[in-house]
């Protein structure tokens, strides 16, 4: 389960057991594909964040027939999952990767036997990409992602990732931390932090999140942290996005993912930051345009879109919900079926 970097901070400590975010939305988008008439004896649904396993374990209770391939960077994220979901058998399959390798996942999966072939021939039922970083993350201090307690500046989820976020303190220029800063998250004092942080690591190098927090109270005006949230949020965001790779592995996957449905079949997105919703949003908003070229007064046969979208706007958790898991107050989810499949996979150089 993933959720906002506020709620999360909120709640670092002692958190076991979290509850999936939308878990009754997730089984019924998910299962929109599941049990679609072009689904096939043996669905398969992928869950491209898979964390601690939440959302996957919904889902394999409420489709018995249902294969689900668990994807995760993190071999502690993996071990943990394989451990709660160890009842299912082989219905259950765990794969590191980052969720752009899905489709070298997929592959490999087919050709090891573990997964039907129908998978590479006809399709996926679903898919889930539950954004950001996981609770189950955030609640290994060690990692370094929440700013309430100081810790080690790693925040890489693949521990074998080259740079940490210390890395990047202590080597980036002005206008690489100062871009970073502001793009990833939409720090108003991009510049101003970034001249801290040279500074301070001229004194001596960044090691620690305690040593950024007292870095960042300091250096962000009084007015302003008196709204927004706590004002090492927007800097612990772009320091995650940008050791991680997160934009472009998400900008990435949509593509890859998509083309890999069959008819039917479902894609769910479920993103915490503005950044992360608005490359779903313009990816969606692309797959389902007709592609009749402007100015002609009907549209050409073929130029249909092979997409709709399954959900208006951004959905956002009841009140309810939120009220008992509040954790899910700033989630928004968009969902994309696949209603007809066109050889423009091929032009576009994919399946």
């Amino acid at each position: 389960m993933t959720v906002a970097d506020d709620d999360k901070n909120a709640h670092v400590a002692g958190e076991h057991g979290h509850v999936p975010v939308m878990r009754d939305r997730m089984v019924e988008l998910v299962g929109e594909g599941v049990t679609s008439p072009d689904a096939p004896d043996t669905p398969v649904i992928v869950d491209g964040t898979l964390g601690a396993g939440g959302h996957t374990e919904v889902f394999l209770e409420h489709f018995p027939r249902a294969v689900v391939v668990g994807l995760d960077r993190d071999p502690a994220a993996l071990a943990q999952a394989q451990e709660r979901l160890a009842r299912f058998g082989d219905r259950f399959l765990a794969y590191r990767t980052r969720f752009d390798g899905l489709g070298d996942a997929l592959d490999t999966l087919v050709d090891d036997g573990r997964l039907p072939a129908s998978v590479r021939e006809h399709g996926v039922s679903g898919y889930l990409f539950d954004l950001g970083v996981s609770s189950m993350q955030l609640d290994q201090a060690e990692r370094g992602f929440a700013y309430a307690q100081d810790a080690p500046l790693d925040m890489r989820m693949d521990p074998e990732l080259p740079t940490t976020a210390a890395d990047i303190l202590n080597n980036y220029a002005h206008g690489d931390l100062a871009r970073i800063l502001k793009t990833y998250g939409d720090e108003r004092f991009a510049g101003k932090i970034a001249s801290a942080v040279l500074r301070e690591r001229e004194v001596e190098p960044f090691s620690t999140s305690g040593r950024l927090v007292e870095l960042l109270y300091r250096t962000i005006p009084a007015a302003s942290r008196r709204t927004g949230g706590h004002p090492a949020k927007r800097t612990f965001q772009a320091l995650r996005v940008e050791v991680n790779g997160e934009l472009d592995s998400l900008a990435a996957v949509i593509p890859e993912a998509t083309t890999r449905l069959h008819v039917g079949g479902v894609a769910v997105f479920m993103s915490y930051q503005s950044l992360e919703d608005r490359i779903v949003k313009k990816a969606l908003a692309d797959l389902t345009v007709d592609h009749t070229p402007p100015g002609l007064p009907v549209a050409l046969p073929g130029s249909a879109p092979d997409f709709e979208l399954v959900t208006r706007g951004s959905e956002k958790a009841s009140d309810a919900e939120i009220e008992q898991n509040p954790r899910a107050a700033p989630v928004r989810v968009r969902a994309v079926r696949r209603i007809q499949q066109t050889d423009r996979d091929a032009q576009r150089g994919t399946r």
